[in-house]
């Protein structure tokens, strides 16, 4: 049973590019491991919409990576992590393993920021559910968490607009928040943020870390994978990629990230 489990693949599931951030994380860390890679791109951004709608398209998703087998789901999207992973675990039941992006940064922080200050930015689902500081707070760590929603970053990225000098002026707004004074590090709390990491951590100049989730995650999956004994020994496949909705920039972007043709599947969560 194990060894049929481990040639199952692992789903990932975002609003849009961001989550690719952390498949191709996943990809490099655990090159034996198939991924089946959802881009909600018909609804994109979840970070301006409400709890029920991200539970919504979560659990269609769902749907759909279950039917493709998947042994891991990964919510690999801060602000559907935030509003449907206990939905999600629920949903899925016995089906698969579901892991979501905020637990591994979490952990870190606690382990590595103890009776520190420590910064995060994400969008305003993701700031305003308190997730992370719910979390951070029952570690009982002395973590101070201090947080800035940052709702124009990931449809700025979305868009292409990384690494100019339009998003090095709106990031060094945001930035600039007093709110985030004093801060020993940062949670770039949004998947699509990783595109932007190299401007982040060229504002600090060395003097605040700059945590990315992707890393953190993709050795998070392992560690399960590993504890589960459903680790792949042999690649059973190439990735599978879908799109609720098509986008020539999305298949680019894709290929950007694996550096090899993609096939992006067209898959409505609405007929």
């Amino acid at each position: 049973m194990k060894a049929e489990n481990g040639a199952r693949p692992i789903g990932v599931f975002d609003s849009g590019i961001g989550g690719l951030t952390v498949a191709k994380a996943i990809k490099a860390a655990l090159p034996e491991e198939q991924l089946v890679y959802f881009g909600d791109t018909a609804h994109l951004p979840y970070g301006d919409k409400s709890t029920a709608a991200i539970q919504a398209y979560s659990v269609k998703i769902c749907d759909l990576l279950i039917k493709q087998n998947c042994k891991i789901i990964l919510i690999a999207c801060n602000s559907a992590s935030a509003a449907a992973y206990e939905l999600v675990r629920e949903y899925v039941g016995s089906k698969a393993l579901v892991l979501n992006v905020i637990d591994p940064v979490v952990h870190y922080v606690g382990e590595r920021f103890a009776q520190r200050t420590v910064g995060l930015i994400g969008t305003k689902q993701t700031v305003n559910s308190n997730v992370y500081k719910k979390k951070i707070d029952d570690l009982n760590a002395g973590v101070q968490l201090k947080s800035v929603a940052t709702p124009l970053l990931a449809p700025m990225i979305e868009e292409g607009f990384f690494n100019n000098t339009i998003s090095e002026s709106v990031i060094q707004t945001y930035l600039s928040d007093p709110a985030l004074d004093g801060i020993e590090a940062l949670i770039l709390g949004c998947t699509h943020y990783p595109l932007i990491k190299e401007q982040i951590t060229a504002y600090y100049g060395g003097r605040v870390k700059v945590l990315d989730a992707s890393e953190l995650v993709a050795r998070h999956v392992a560690n399960v994978l590993t504890q589960a004994g459903i680790a792949s020994l042999k690649l059973p496949g190439e990735p599978h990629f879908y799109v609720s909705d098509y986008t020539v920039s999305f298949e680019a972007s894709t290929q950007l990230f694996f550096q090899q043709k993609v096939n992006l599947k067209h898959y409505p969560l609405w007929e």
